[in-house]
């Protein structure tokens, strides 16, 4: 995965307290306009399971404390800790072998994706330390290298029609 210098210190200075506090940093990503720009922090429970809202409050000061003294954006800019969500991002190796069979969709850094494409969604069928192999709906399973990926996350599935029927 493809980070920028300033993503990836942050993600090392914030990983670097996490441990202690048995807390997984999922993914950190700088997004917004120059007038407004926004540090997102995404957490998760060391094990994978999930944070309440209560657990991202508690955490929100330590990286708040973390954030601030890299202080990654001159001027204001807001910071927003949470949980992954439903589209979660996935960052490492490890993230693409733990949703193995889950869908997943890919962002390639200009056109470094498997025959020029820009994206690929489709269901993870493996992942080592190297690349992750993706098999999409219209064609055979692709080999895709970490370093070509700019941004992953899963795909979420919706199935209303077992809510409507009560199962």
């Amino acid at each position: 995965m493809v980070k920028t210098k300033l993503e990836q210190r942050l993600i090392d200075a914030l990983e670097a307290e996490a441990s202690a506090r048995d807390i997984d940093i999922v993914d950190v990503e700088l997004t917004g306009a120059t007038k407004a720009p926004c540090v997102r922090v995404r957490l998760e429970k060391a094990d994978g399971s999930a944070l309440s809202l209560d657990d991202v409050c508690a955490q929100n000061c330590w990286v708040s404390a973390v954030v601030e003294d890299i202080d990654p954006v001159a001027g204001r800019y807001t910071l927003e800790v949470s949980s992954p969500g439903m589209a979660r991002p996935l960052r490492r190796p490890r993230d693409f072998a733990r949703f193995v069979g889950q869908t997943a969709q890919i962002g390639f850094i200009q056109t470094q994706g498997p025959d020029g494409r820009s994206r690929l969604t489709g269901l993870i069928q493996s992942a080592n330390e190297d690349c992750v192999t993706i098999a999409p709906k219209d064609g055979e399973p692709l080999a895709v290298p970490f370093e070509a990926i700019k941004k992953a996350t899963l795909k979420p599935s919706y199935d209303f029609g077992r809510a409507r029927e009560g199962k």
